[in-house]
């Protein structure tokens, strides 16, 4: 049987949603994995609106064009009210708490209240708010593995910014911590 997971990323552009998604993909390419990742924003890209679909697959990708997801990663209000009942019954849905005005309310998938920024900002690090959510994301969805993901990092990040890896690396730690930690959200 083909395991496919297919994911969309989304929140306000300067978030790292577009950077979550490509390193999403990175990762599977370095485990051997057939990928799609489709990045769609607005003109303004930092502060208007980014989503990325990503897929992640064992065999050929059919389709990049997916409506149904079975992991939805979101940082901002405009993305949880778009994109929560586009997760499949049983799947993931992971939010930044600090954006959350009107929290997922579905009780047919799981949910998860991440606090990526104050997580962030306790690193003295806000760029990798990001991982946070990554770090959650493969502790319940445990698609690839944090040395890919960390190999995947050196490839995407500048040479400049290499010097970020072990934060970043603190980040995807912490973030599975806190999935672990984190009591489902439920009406």
């Amino acid at each position: 049987m083909t395991k496919e997971h297919e994911m969309i990323f989304a929140g306000f552009g300067g978030q790292g949603v577009l950077s979550m998604g490509r390193l999403i993909a990175y990762a599977g390419m370095i485990e051997g994995k057939e990928v799609s990742w489709m990045p769609s924003y607005g003109p303004e890209m930092r502060g208007g609106t980014a989503n990325c679909m990503v897929i992640v697959s064992d065999s050929r990708i059919s389709s990049p064009i997916v409506t149904k997801f079975d992991t939805a990663i979101l940082l901002n209000q405009p993305s949880i009210d778009k994109f929560e009942n586009a997760v499949k019954p049983g799947g993931l849905l992971i939010y930044e708490q600090s954006t959350a005005v009107r929290p997922p309310a579905r009780t047919d998938i799981d949910i998860i209240a991440i606090s990526g920024n104050e997580e962030a900002a306790k690193l003295g690090a806000k760029q990798v708010a990001n991982m946070f959510m990554v770090g959650a994301f493969l502790e319940k969805r445990p698609i690839l593995t944090d040395e890919s993901i960390v190999s995947a990092l050196k490839k995407a990040l500048p040479e400049r910014r290499h010097n970020l890896i072990p934060v970043n690396e603190q980040a995807l730690t912490r973030g599975r911590e806190l999935a672990k930690l984190a009591e489902q959200v439920s009406i």
